[in-house]
């Protein structure tokens, strides 16, 4: 089962996961930052640089400002505007990798489908239950990418058959823990796989929001078809998540370790590769005499030993060639061939 995104990409468990790379506001509302993010992003292999599209109107209310003076400026601060998000936008496609951002508003991901034209629109976790704005983007055909956090199954149950029911056809749902940075015992990887079992219809990926890279790479074998991830340039930095965020040289690992992930999975056949079939030849035993034998002695078990290399007579006819006669002789220690009994 696969989603189309916008840009026609297709995700599925069966190819390789489509690693998004979010750098929320690591850029620090500076362009030419952002820019050296989406240029490590794409040196890093990764298929999306992700950013967030919220404002001072769509993110607090007024009365949060008023409690808050400082989160005003700080929001103002590290946004980027339309204008500086299609730059980004065109600078992504010119150099070939994906462009997305998180909205908080109708008009938000109407400028990112109209103006970007974004593979997807994701839905932070904070939405999963903002269901009119739910109703809303599956009207408009995009691909939807969810994430689940803070949310019980059945608010996830619930989002996913809005989604449905109001024309979402391409839908990706991201298990995800809304903790920065989230402890490994906290994750529940398993619940992935539950995620694929109850929505056998779309495709599962997941958010990770631990350090290291060992969490998201074990979410592939999972199954999860998309793996999102908080970059930076330098983690030392204070900002929103920035400290919890993985810099250039772990984002390769990663983004290297989860294709790695993926093509080792395979599938349930038992497959024996030529390579490997080869190197059976080295390392298998094959029938060698324990003793000098001459022509007209007849094999027991006391006339036979099984050392490499498997080229000759395989240890496993141990059994078909006790009482065989020999037609020619052969020296202690050297490997029996059909030669000798004809």
């Amino acid at each position: 089962m696969k989603t189309l995104l916008n840009n026609n990409r297709e995700v599925s468990d069966k190819l390789v996961p489509y690693f998004i790379a979010e750098v929320n506001t690591s850029h620090f509302g500076d362009i030419e930052k952002a820019k050296k993010l989406i240029d490590a992003v794409k040196k890093s292999g990764a298929d999306c640089v992700k950013f967030q599209s919220w404002s001072t109107d769509s993110l607090y209310s007024n009365d949060f400002y008023k409690e808050n003076p400082m989160a005003k400026r700080f929001v103002k601060k590290f946004s980027l505007d339309e204008n500086e998000q299609q730059i980004l936008s065109e600078y992504c496609k010119s150099i070939n990798i994906d462009f997305a951002s998180t909205p908080y508003s109708v008009d938000e991901a109407n400028f990112l489908l109209n103006k970007c034209k974004v593979p997807f629109i994701k839905v932070a976790s904070m939405d999963i239950n903002n269901y009119p704005y739910l109703r809303y983007l599956a009207k408009t055909g995009s691909a939807i990418i969810i994430s689940s956090g803070m949310a019980n199954f059945e608010e996830i149950t619930k989002a996913i058959k809005l989604l449905e029911s109001e024309g979402a056809q391409n839908i990706i749902l991201l298990h995800c823990v809304s903790i920065y940075p989230a402890a490994p015992e906290l994750i529940n990887l398993n619940h992935i796989r539950f995620l694929k079992e109850s929505f056998p219809n779309i495709n599962i990926g997941y958010s990770d929001h631990t350090l290291g890279i060992e969490v998201g790479i074990a979410s592939v074998a999972m199954g999860a078809c998309v793996i999102e991830k908080h970059f930076t340039l330098d983690s030392s930095i204070i900002g929103m998540d920035n400290q919890m965020a993985m810099e250039e040289k772990e984002l390769t690992q990663m983004v290297n370790s989860v294709k790695n992930t993926f093509y080792a999975l395979g599938s349930h056949d038992k497959i024996i590769s030529e390579e490997e079939l080869d190197q059976s030849k080295k390392m298998r035993r094959s029938l060698v005499a324990a003793k000098e034998l001459k022509i007209g002695d007849v094999l027991s078990q006391d006339c036979l030993e099984a050392k490499r290399p498997g080229t000759g007579i395989c240890v496993s006819e141990w059994d078909i060639y006790l009482n065989k006669k020999l037609t020619k002789p052969i020296a202690k220690d050297s490997m029996l061939t059909k030669g000798h009994f004809e």
